[in-house]
């Protein structure tokens, strides 16, 4: 492809003032509307006492956050991307980047608390609205894990050194919620400081991931898969209140050791991957692997009898492929393991049970979606401001999966990049005649058929609005 006109006949002029650059927001925030994420944030985000009017119009500023967000914005400044050419006649309301960074930074514990109580509403409506989460009555699994977010400047509140040495960071926990045929959408998030260890505040977070999966409707088997970071009395405690089952990595101390040293050899099971898995110790590419089961161990044997729990302790291993298989011209004497153990009451048979604790892998990409978009930066000096552009990050990446549930079956496993490619950005040009909007499209827009589905679905033609 080369250009088709000499440079001398080219020009350009940003004068066009009925074009959009992101029609794929009508329908989007329609459905947002409709599952009444303005309503809610009017109903429960109240920032009494916030100076400068701050804490005014919280609906208005809420949406505008989450959509520009759904847009691709990654920072307060990038949220100017709303106000461009004909966005204002089709949305009211918009506010200014410098309006919308005031009311971040006027947050508390308390306001974040408010806006965690809308984002478990808002879930719950999207699920109710679309099928956000396929066959969620008969099993749902929730899945806990923490990253850390590089920060810079020691005015950075909550950025400290944790895990990394030399690097400062933030601390974000996140549950995320998923069914066996569907990607997952986030059931609650928390900011916390950069050397909060890794279960700090879990339990408490796992009771609330938990509830909300059940009012998003997972209202059958649900299962807690997390890493060895939260394997903890504690979180096994709220997945009991809440009725829930667990399956946790557990990391080899000295009792899981002896446990795995009695498994007889006939125990272990021959599985084979139908495509390679990387290892999660070594990273090396792995295709077979050998599975047993301890029926009844008992964990935390040595703390108070209410603490202990009798499960399952199943066990893969690996060939340990760093060590070689011959010394010199005499061939190994045994083989060589690594030992990969978890600890479930999951009923479902051995090799199941271990292929959907494996699975739990897929936390990480709701991670990496989130520093490939709004979490690409946290864009304020203010602990709680960084916690609420956190939490309204979750409600534009459901909202976002909720709109590609709604669109194809391409589109509700798609990422959300390729939700945003596809579906968002669509630029259009603003026809008005007789009262209404007409939005011109691009001619062979290759997603048009997908684009059309979801703007008919959430917003009806005009016809169809009249009979209801």
């Amino acid at each position: 492809m080369q250009s088709s006109h000499a440079t001398s006949a080219v020009s350009a002029a940003f004068d066009e003032a009925n074009l959009v650059a992101y029609a794929g927001l009508v329908p989007v925030m329609r459905l947002a509307e409709r599952c009444g994420l303005a309503r809610l944030t009017a109903d429960k985000v109240k920032l009494r006492g916030a100076n400068n009017g701050a804490g005014a119009a919280a609906d208005a500023k809420v949406t505008s956050i989450v959509a520009g967000m759904a847009a691709g914005a990654d920072s307060i400044d990038d949220l100017d991307v709303l106000r461009h050419g004909a966005m204002p006649l089709l949305f009211a309301g918009i506010r200014a980047p410098s309006t919308l960074g005031t009311f971040l930074r006027s947050f508390t514990h308390g306001h974040a608390l408010q806006l965690h109580a809308v984002h478990r509403q808002f879930l719950a409506a999207l699920a109710a609205n679309t099928p956000l989460l396929p066959s969620a009555g008969e099993k749902a699994f929730i899945d806990v894990d923490s990253t850390h977010k590089r920060v810079y400047g020691r005015t950075k509140q909550g950025g400290e050194y944790g895990r990394f040495k030399g690097i400062r960071t933030l601390h974000p926990l996140l549950a995320t919620i998923c069914t066996p045929t569907s990607r997952p959408v986030i059931a609650t998030v928390r900011m916390r400081r950069g050397k909060a260890a890794d279960s700090r505040g879990a339990p408490k977070l796992v009771s609330e991931a938990l509830a909300t999966a059940r009012e998003a409707g997972c209202t059958g088997l649900r299962i807690l898969r997390a890493d060895s970071q939260f394997y903890n009395a504690g979180v096994i405690a709220a997945c009991r209140r809440a009725g829930a089952r667990f399956s946790l990595t557990t990391g080899m101390n000295p009792s899981i050791k002896r446990a795995i040293a009695a498994i007889d050899d006939t125990a272990w099971q021959q599985i084979t991957y139908p495509t390679a898995v990387p290892d999660p110790e070594s990273g090396e590419l792995i295709s077979d692997a050998e599975v047993a089961e301890i029926p009844a161990y008992t964990a935390f044997a040595g703390r108070k009898k209410a603490d202990r729990v009798t499960a399952r302790l199943i066990v893969r291993r690996v060939r340990d492929l760093a060590k070689p298989n011959t010394i010199g011209e005499q061939g190994e004497l045994f083989p060589a393991w690594r030992y990969h153990p978890f600890f479930t009451d999951n009923p479902a048979p051995t090799l199941q049970a271990e292929r959907e604790h494996r699975h739990h892998a897929v936390v990480e990409q709701v991670i990496a979606d989130s520093k490939n978009s709004a979490l690409a930066h946290l864009p304020s000096g203010h602990f709680h401001a960084n916690a609420a552009w956190l939490t309204l990050w979750a409600m534009a990446y459901n909202l976002l999966r909720a709109t590609g549930a709604l669109t194809s079956a391409f589109h509700a496993k798609a990422t959300t990049a390729t939700l945003r490619a596809h579906l968002v950005h669509v630029p259009a040009r603003i026809a008005r005649s007789a009262r209404r909007l007409t939005l011109h499209l691009p001619q062979r827009w290759p997603w048009q058929h997908a684009w059309t589905r979801l703007f008919d679905t959430v917003h009806p033609p005009p016809e169809a609005a009249r009979r209801h």
